[in-house]
């Protein structure tokens, strides 16, 4: 079923999820996969773009999750996985793109809480990032066209969000992967 969803409007956010339920009767899995990049320095960056990258990747994945959980709630194995890193201090992820890597820890700081928070109702909340590059038209577009010949395909970053999304909820809760 075809949406077209800002996921930064909240009424357009509830009214896909609404007629998500009324097609199929309810929500087993949401995969937050819906992000905004831009690796400007902070100098560099302007409120505008910084509005859109916080509003797309944290905001979005925490207003979404927040308006699925009530169905997840009666999933038989409910699932919420996040495209987001694990979190790391570490100054080279804050270095060249403060930003950026704030935006992404906010949505891996969504899974943590999340985790913990809906574990005892059985909901799975998860992130899974790539260790190396995938070959996204992100990449292509934001970092070099030669990294992306040299990257990974997506269909390893599928395969992988296969294995979590059909694994047990109750066992896989929290993890990186």
């Amino acid at each position: 079923m075809p949406l077209t969803v800002d996921v930064r409007d909240e009424g357009m956010v509830s009214d896909a999820i609404n007629k998500t339920v009324a097609e199929f009767g309810g929500i087993d899995v949401l995969v937050n996969n819906a992000s905004a990049i831009n690796l400007a320095s902070t100098t560099d960056m302007t409120m505008k773009r910084y509005d859109l990258i916080s509003s797309v990747n944290m905001r979005a994945t925490f207003m979404c999750s927040k308006l699925c959980i009530p169905h997840l709630m009666k999933a038989a194995n409910p699932h919420i996985l996040t495209l987001s890193p694990p979190l790391s201090m570490r100054e080279k992820w804050f270095k060249k793109y403060v930003a950026y890597t704030m935006s992404k820890y906010g949505m891996s700081m969504c899974t943590l809480g999340m985790s913990a928070e809906f574990k005892e109702q059985g909901i799975a909340v998860n992130s899974l990032w790539p260790k190396t590059l995938i070959a996204t038209a992100a990449i292509s577009e934001n970092i070099s066209r030669i990294l992306y010949h040299m990257s990974r395909k997506p269909s390893i970053m599928a395969d992988a969000a296969y294995a979590i999304l059909t694994s047990n909820s109750r066992e896989v809760t929290g993890n990186f992967s």
